[in-house]
Formats: C-alpha cells, sequence, structure tokens
C-alpha cells in the first residue's frame, strides 16, 4: 500500500493538475503549486475522503485547514489524527 507522502502527493497532483515530482513536503499550495481557495476546499474534501474508513473519519475544520498550507503540513495533520502509513 501507498504511504501517506505517496497518497497526498497524489491527491495534489491530480486535483492541481501538477506533476508529482513537484508535489514536495516544503511546497506551498498556493505559491508553489498556485492553488486558488476553491483548489484548496477540494484538497481538503479529498484528504477527509482518501483517509477516512470506517474504523475513523477524518474531519478537516475550517480552522485547522487555515494551517494546512504545505504539503508537509497536511502529512502531518493526517499522523496527529491517527493516519499512518500501513
Amino acid at each position: 500500500m501507498a504511504t501517506v507522502m505517496e497518497r497526498v502527493q497524489a491527491i495534489v497532483a491530480d486535483k492541481l493538475s501538477v506533476d508529482e515530482a513537484e508535489v514536495l513536503p516544503e511546497a506551498s499550495f498556493m505559491e508553489d503549486l498556485m492553488a486558488d481557495s476553491l483548489d484548496l476546499v477540494e484538497l481538503i474534501m479529498a484528504f477527509e475522503e482518501e483517509f477516512s474508513d470506517e474504523d475513523t473519519t477524518i474531519e478537516i475544520s475550517d480552522e485547522d485547514a487555515e494551517g494546512i498550507t504545505t504539503v508537509q503540513a497536511a502529512i502531518d495533520f493526517l499522523a496527529a489524527n491517527g493516519v499512518s502509513d500501513d
């Protein structure tokens, strides 16, 4: 199974129409990957869907979403909420 990083990279590449190679941990969604506010909402929803399962529901509040500005911040948030590499 793919790692959390690989899954986040795939989601970001898909939603923002960028190459996965550009989706580095330090990449800023808005500054480096050219996401707009609607893109960020779609990313948050995609993260919630991808990382929720029958045992765990990932919910990202608006307040938390404001702090998720980079790929690494997304990974850190997910890790802090029980998501790990299987």
